[in-house]
């Protein structure tokens, strides 16, 4: 048998033949046209362009939630101006084909893009690509080929699934996906798991590995695509997908159901969100505990407006129908770069001049913002949230922020709620060990694990080099989360985790054990979460915290938290 590692980023087991896939790539060759030809072919990009943008307006109505933004977003990547210019100036000025023209221009963009150092940002690269390829394919008059038809159940294969290839994708005979880009944020993943299809992306030399029309296990629980398995093999993991495929059936049956515990502690459950698109489950919620509003500027390519970010606000507001929504102010900045915002080059970009100090230096980002951000608050709960606070300054200097923003609207006669939380995130261990001073003056705080785990391990949590260093799990970890617990619910003051570790069901009953009773995910993780909180009590859970809290590693720690949720 052979094996090949990858990262899960849509759980299942899939058994069965290898389909590989390569989606069909336009060819462009350097080509120019006689001057004499230049209004024939202006007119033939723009038939193109206007072809490619009904195409897409066809796949818009026929998604929902965050996959009809992927193809929203396709649709204002087309509708760029600076692209556009660009495209017709070497199509105007050097005579250049308009097929040649578009492949260049976008290829700059790409490039750029391709160089950064957040991931999230680098596969916006395949947005780019996806469009690129449509237009061109209009000019070359190409059908575009898909998914839409498989003969037999079949795990796909592929270097990488653009948001076309898998929009037509056929949910009855794709039983898993397995790809050698992408990661847990891009929209492969994305769609796999709306789907409910197992994936794992990211596996090195996947498409020179395994040969077509191969028998296959791809464990999208372990990150693992097995080939050539065993009789012996196929029956296991075909018993494991069965009991995956059960216990996924019964999670869905708590979806919809509040979180308490079976000694009637309640426990909020909110959702972390990435656009002004409502995913699924959103009305099976408390709250939103993370909207990323950094994703309204990733996905543009020029600084999104007061205006903009208003509508988007005003939006999700709207749509919670009165349940808070916390908004984290602009995270970016050093690994997270915009091609339009041009920042220095810094050799230690997650310690560098990143989210808030960064909006302190250019201080009309932040008061965009927030102008945006208290227009909205009328229409509903709003929390607002900064990251990266270290200390009482930073906080007290943020907090100044809005109410100069606050005075300003005042003064040209602009409303806003009078009932606007301010909050801080969790995230820089100095705020940990502080927390019983910042929960005397800040309303809220959430805590992101993430970067408090990357902080805390003095480890890059994008460098696979040291992935083994990153322990989410450690027990060093939960004692800094019940410290940072216990000072806010003794000061009375909501505090909440929002980070990944917040949407796992093996870290649930330690999170209630250490007195959390709001957690924030992506909604995907709803129904197992709130499986796992129905299932244990809090009383119980509190005494098992305390054991974690002793534990010696980070092992100890997940073999003990399987051990007590058991077969819940």
């Amino acid at each position: 048998m052979k094996f090949l590692s990858g990262n899960p980023v849509s759980e299942g087991i899939a058994i069965g033949r290898i389909c590989k896939y390569e989606a069909s790539t336009p060819k462009v060759s350097e080509s120019f046209f006689p001057p004499a030809e230049l209004d024939a072919h202006l007119a033939e990009y723009s038939e193109a362009k206007d072809r490619a943008q009904q195409e897409l307006k066809v796949l818009y109505a026929s998604m929902k939630n965050e996959k009809a933004e992927i193809f929203k977003s396709h649709m204002d990547i087309l509708d760029d101006e600076v692209m556009d210019e660009e495209i017709v100036a070497l199509i105007t000025g050097k005579h250049m084909s308009p097929d040649h023209a578009v492949f260049a221009v976008y290829n700059t963009y790409i490039d750029i893009l391709g160089r950064t150092v957040d991931p999230l940002i680098r596969e916006r690269t395949a947005d780019l690509e996806d469009v690129r390829n449509r237009i061109i394919r209009k000019l070359h008059h190409i059908e575009e080929k898909n998914l839409a038809c498989l003969l037999e159940p079949s795990i796909i294969l592929a270097e990488e699934l653009f948001p076309s290839d898998t929009a037509t994708l056929d949910r009855k005979n794709i039983i898993g996906i397995a790809t050698e880009k992408g990661s847990a944020t891009s929209h492969t993943a994305i769609i796999a798991r709306s789907y409910g299809i197992p994936a794992v992306l990211g596996i090195s030399g996947l498409m020179e590995a395994v040969e077509d029309g191969a028998y296959a296990v791809l464990d999208a629980l372990t990150g693992t695509l097995i080939i050539e398995t065993d009789t012996a093999s196929q029956h296991d993991y075909t018993v494991k997908r069965d009991r995956f495929t059960r216990d996924e059936e019964y999670a869905r049956q708590f979806i919809t159901a509040k979180a308490v515990t079976k000694d009637g502690v309640k426990v909020d459950i909110g959702m972390n969100i990435g656009s002004s698109a409502m995913p699924e489950h959103s009305d099976h919620c408390e709250f939103i505990g993370l909207f990323r509003t950094e994703f309204l500027y990733m996905e543009s390519n020029t600084m999104p407006t007061e205006e903009e970010q208003y509508t988007a606000y005003k939006s999700v507001l709207a749509a919670m129908k009165g349940r808070p929504v916390t908004i984290r102010t602009l995270d970016i900045g050093g690994d997270k770069n915009l091609n339009y915002l041009k920042l220095p080059q810094e050799d230690n970009p997650f310690l560098g001049n990143r989210a808030l100090r960064l909006c302190f230096d250019r201080p009309e980002l932040l008061k965009t913002q927030l102008r945006a951000a208290l227009r909205a608050s009328l229409q509903g709960t709003l929390w607002i949230m900064f990251p990266m606070v270290g200390s009482l300054e930073v906080w007290r200097r943020a907090k100044a922020y809005v109410e100069e923003v606050k005075m300003e609207l005042g003064a040209k006669g602009i409303p806003y709620s009078d009932q606007i939380k301010l909050g801080i995130m969790i995230e820089i261990p100095s705020a940990a060990l502080f927390a019983d001073k910042l929960a005397r003056e800040v309303d809220f705080a959430s805590i992101g694990t993430n970067d408090l785990c990357q902080y805390m391990f003095a480890v890059d949590r994008m460098n696979p080099a040291v992935a083994d260093y990153y322990q989410e799990f450690s027990p060093a970890l939960f004692r800094a989360i019940y410290q940072i617990v216990s000072a806010f619910n003794n000061a009375g003051k909501p505090i909440s985790i929002c980070g990944e570790l917040g949407g796992s069901p093996t870290a649930t009953a330690v999170l209630i054990g250490l007195g959390l009773r709001k957690l924030s995910m992506s909604p995907a993780s709803f129904g197992r979460v709130k499986r796992v909180i129905a299932g244990i009590s809090a009383s119980n859970a509190a005494a098992f915290a305390q054991k974690v809290l002793d534990m010696d590693t980070e092992q100890d720690v997940i073999d003990a938290a399987k051990k007590f949720i058991g077969d819940i």
